[in-house]
């Protein structure tokens, strides 16, 4: 179904209200959604607490967490109106929402072909009459980190890095896989506040009858629902993993340079950091671990954890079935990000089979280093530290004295890398970069610096 007859057909998007309960140790909220004229849509979350929170901050938590679901919901038909009822908006914070829409869903309108450019493509109208008080979360925590895990390699080293600090300190897990709770308690994290998400699933029979699907910015969604985690359950510092790559887009599109990582970049970490102090809380702390760092390094990072190879998974496409689809650019990424550093026995071992020798993954691996039309739609790394990843390879190849596979030999004429200048030149730029632009606090700063330093040549 075409973008103009489904705004034809659904003229608006309501964000109408959400219903708030408590119980002695969870907080639950129904959201309310219409896509006029006739759709209803009652998405539902869970969530642990361990600590008495005013209603009016829980009630202000609630009403913007309304607002990052949305999102996915809205995107079914992007009508050109989002009325918001269930809360107060400024005209900041509405600018502010309608910048996370257009860059966050950059992806979903290149992929199905919408110019959002237009100044009223998206009109985002706060209608809050007979909204309830909603209040900004003021204590300061006594607890200290809360680290989001996924389950994948990026959450794994902040995990073994942090979890030899002292303080309090837990996971957060969204329906987590076996994948997310092992690696959490390989790290010593013990303490797994698991919250639960269920979508409507009228929004997958709608996505069945050809109304827009695509990709949204989960991890915007990941960094709304750590804050509020941390104050339900007494925490001051929410932590993610998003690396320095992230920031790379994969395409320029109507004027934007559309990332499929934008949730995680550099950019949006900023701007949720100010709006979470001005709106949210100016006593919970979000911020990457990993910011500092380009995903090779964190590859290099997670090698040393030799107990942790065969509990993470970093497949977006087979992660809830515990396994590694070797086809998808994620399973291309981290194959080659990882083989420098374990070397050919172990790589395949874990993933299975010879990547490098897959016909699925061969063109994955050629657009990962700038050798396709754009760089893939996934969670990879920059195409620079890709290009990296290829010429450590091949010298692990030559030092184990191993026929170096035709797909290497070729990239390495093709990007010209078989120059050891080259090389270097690239290994001091990303294999011991470290980017100046992150959050972390001076104590985090030095456990990261200290990690890099065991394991750089």
């Amino acid at each position: 179904m075409d973008l103009e007859t489904l705004r034809e057909k659904h003229p608006r998007f309501v964000y109408d209200s959400y219903d708030l309960s408590q119980g002695e140790n969870s907080v639950k909220i129904i959201f309310n959604f219409v896509l006029e004229p006739n759709v209803v849509f009652q998405p539902k979350l869970t969530i642990p607490k361990r600590t008495e929170v005013q209603q009016q901050i829980l009630e202000n938590f609630a009403f913007h967490l309304g607002m990052i679901e949305a999102i996915s919901y809205w995107k079914a038909a992007c009508p050109k109106e989002l009325l918001v009822k269930a809360g107060n908006l400024s005209a900041q914070q509405v600018s502010w929402w309608h910048d996370l829409f257009i860059h966050g869903l950059g992806e979903l309108f290149y992929k199905n072909g919408i110019d959002f450019s237009a100044s009223d493509f998206l009109q985002i109208i706060p209608d809050s009459q007979g909204a309830r008080d909603l209040g900004k979360h003021t204590k300061r925590a006594s607890g200290r980190d809360l680290v989001l895990i996924g389950g994948g390699k990026d959450s794994t080293v902040t995990l073994e890095l942090l979890g030899t600090t002292e303080g309090r300190k837990a996971g957060l897990a969204l329906n987590p896989t076996r994948a997310t709770k092992e690696t959490a308690k390989n790290a010593g994290f013990d303490d797994l506040i698991t919250i639960d998400r269920s979508i409507d699933r009228k929004l997958l029979e709608l996505n069945k009858a050809g109304y827009i699907n695509g990709h949204t910015p989960f991890s915007a969604y990941l960094a709304f629902l750590g804050v509020f985690a941390g104050v339900l359950n007494d925490f001051e510092n929410v932590i993610s993993s998003n690396e320095r790559g992230a920031g790379e887009g994969n395409i320029l599109f109507h004027g934007i340079d559309v990332n499929h990582q934008y949730s995680k970049s550099y950019r949006f970490e900023k701007l949720f950091r100010e709006y979470c102090s001005q709106y949210l809380s100016d006593e919970i702390q979000y911020f990457s671990f990993l910011r500092p760092l380009y995903d090779l390094q964190v590859s290099e990072l997670f090698s040393i954890y030799p107990k942790q190879r065969e509990a993470f998974k970093s497949c977006n496409i087979k992660k809830y079935d515990d396994s590694w689809c070797n086809e998808c650019a994620k399973c291309s990424f981290v194959y080659l990000s990882m083989f420098p550093f374990l070397g050919r026995d172990e790589t395949i071992r874990i993933f299975g089979e010879d990547l490098f020798q897959k016909q699925e993954t061969i063109q994955m691996i050629r657009e990962l280093v700038g050798l396709g039309k754009y760089k893939p739609f996934d969670c990879v790394g920059t195409t620079e530290e890709s290009t990296l990843a290829v010429a450590l390879s091949i010298q692990k190849y030559r030092q184990s004295g191993e026929e170096i596979p035709k797909l290497l030999a070729q990239l390495e004429k093709e990007l010209k890398i078989d120059d050891e200048k080259t090389v270097k030149t690239l290994e001091d730029r990303i294999r011991k970069g470290w980017g100046l632009d992150n959050f972390l606090p001076e104590e985090y700063v030095l456990i990261l610096k200290n990690a890099l330093i065991k394991v750089q040549p």
